[in-house]
């Protein structure tokens, strides 16, 4: 593994230190998002529709507000993406049975093949980097990772992921 400058006291990070963890995110995400990608493009997919996929699998019958809560998209924006995903048959809107103004979604068979395609690159990678870094360097970086989300939003955001 490469040795990023460790020396550092992340009490007194200097503007140079911080421009370099900037620069590792954006190539990390470059690389972590490039097999996806290829696999999306095949489908005329795009990043919202991995996005949208991902979360409805993990949340199985989520609803449409939810799931804009999550994404922090536009209506439009989901709209335009669901209808696609829908049409192609990669999911389900199924009326909720409590509220019948809800739409619960699900990935058809189609669609838990699809993520699988898409996500499986992305978790070998991540497990790659795990099994490099060592246990106590993965929760760093878990740390840093909530750090780096919105105050507010981070107690639901670990309920989310622990539900999974």
């Amino acid at each position: 593994m490469v040795d990023v400058k460790s020396g550092a006291n992340p009490l007194f990070l200097r503007d140079e230190e911080l421009r370099q963890g900037i620069e590792l995110l954006f190539y990390a995400y470059r690389d972590f998002t490039s097999d996806p990608d290829a696999v999306l493009i095949a489908q005329g997919f795009g990043r919202a529709h991995h996005r949208t996929i991902h979360f409805i699998n993990r949340n199985t019958g989520i609803t449409v507000a939810e799931l804009l809560g999550i994404l922090r998209i536009t209506k439009q924006s989901l709209s335009r993406v669901l209808s696609q995903l829908i049409e192609r048959g990669f999911v389900v809107q199924r009326q909720g049975t409590r509220d019948r103004r809800q739409r619960h979604l699900h990935l058809t068979p189609e669609g838990v093949e699809l993520e699988r395609k898409v996500s499986e690159p992305q978790r070998a990678r991540v497990a790659r980097a795990y099994r490099e870094a060592g246990a106590d360097a993965v929760e760093g970086y878990r740390k840093v990772l909530m750090g780096l989300i919105n105050e507010g939003d981070r107690t639901a955001i670990l309920r989310s992921i622990r539900h999974g």
